[in-house]
């Protein structure tokens, strides 16, 4: 094994290391049973002795020891099973496609929201986007008119990117709610999801479009697609700009106007809810909520694969074994 695969190995039974402090009681066993064996002969001077030279066999017997000490020690890392280990996944994710229907009339500018109500809407939308990591998101807009500013897609970048850009004037003034609602239900038309939602925010009372709400409505339960309404404003009056017949802009206070009664028909009848945001945490609070309403159901199904390498070291104890026995009984045999 290299010892880039040591860095990942793990043990199915670390306990065995345990027998390791043994290994002093066999060093001790062998230093014993060798003295053991060993001869005395009393002498008035080791002198003439010490040209006599030393047989290589007496050099060389503390190798059988050691290799017993060896084939231990590789049996017991054997026994501690070292495996590596890979994990795959398999995700099974249950979408939900969303379209986002967002005003952006005129009154979208009011600064009862901070900087004001379309840049807070873009604001919470796109944070939206970001906890919807699985879901396919769209995006219409409508005033006067409604337009599809982006399909519905995976692609979460290119859909913020398109709700960055979305500014008032793109469309012809107005609000026809009819019209983003029924845009935005052809959006989930063919969506074979099991959930299909529409949050459609705005903060006025239709009041153009060749479609009325009503039958965008009947629409919306034909294909079985949930509405969440959303309506922003403070109540009573919201500073608002207005363009004087010089050309200057100026804030005056203007009456907040939504048609609440029609928001909650088209969210109780599609099985939605409707919300009212009078301020940027309200409007954050309300997608928050929307988020927990509408969980995506992700399985995570782990799979964990051992390979084990144990094979190695109980080859190298038995061969240690097999050679310390084959010496003891050939070269360091001892006479009888």
């Amino acid at each position: 094994m290299n010892a880039e695969l040591w860095k990942n190995i793990e043990f199915a039974h670390p306990a065995f290391f345990w027998l390791l402090l043994l290994i002093p009681v066999l060093i001790w066993w062998s230093v014993s049973a060798g003295r053991k064996f060993q001869g005395s002969v009393k002498v008035s001077s080791l002198q003439g002795l010490k040209s006599i030279p030393v047989s290589w066999k007496i050099r060389f017997r503390p190798l059988l020891p050691a290799l017993r000490i060896i084939a231990f020690a590789a049996l017991v890392v054997a026994m501690a099973r070292p495996q590596t280990s890979n994990t795959s996944e398999n995700i099974d994710s249950e979408g939900i496609d969303i379209v986002l229907g967002i005003d952006i009339s005129g009154s979208m500018l009011a600064e009862d929201l901070k900087p004001n109500r379309m840049e807070a809407a873009k604001k919470t939308a796109m944070d939206f986007v970001d906890s919807r990591i699985s879901d396919r998101i769209g995006l219409v807009i409508f005033s006067g008119e409604s337009f599809t500013q982006c399909p519905i897609t995976t692609d979460h970048a290119v859909l913020k990117q398109q709700l960055m850009a979305i500014r008032s004037g793109m469309l012809q003034d107005g609000t026809a709610i009819g019209m983003g609602l029924a845009t935005s239900v052809d959006r989930l038309r063919e969506s074979k999801a099991k959930s299909k939602v529409v949050i459609l925010l705005t903060d006025g009372v239709n009041n153009t479009g060749l479609v009325d709400p009503l039958t965008a409505l009947e629409i919306a339960k034909a294909y079985k697609v949930k509405v969440y309404t959303i309506g922003v404003g403070t109540q009573g009056k919201a500073p608002s700009p207005a363009t004087m017949p010089d050309g200057s802009v100026q804030m005056q206070m203007v009456d907040v106007q939504i048609d609440e009664p029609l928001m909650k028909k088209i969210a109780s009848e599609t099985g939605g809810r409707y919300f009212r945001a009078t301020n940027n945490t309200s409007l954050q609070d309300i997608y928050h909520e929307i988020d927990k309403l509408e969980r995506t159901k992700v399985e995570i199904t782990s799979y964990k694969r051992f390979k084990e390498h144990f094979f190695p070291f109980a080859m190298i104890a038995l061969a240690a074994l097999l050679l310390e026995v084959v010496l003891r009984y050939t070269l360091f045999k001892r006479l009888p």
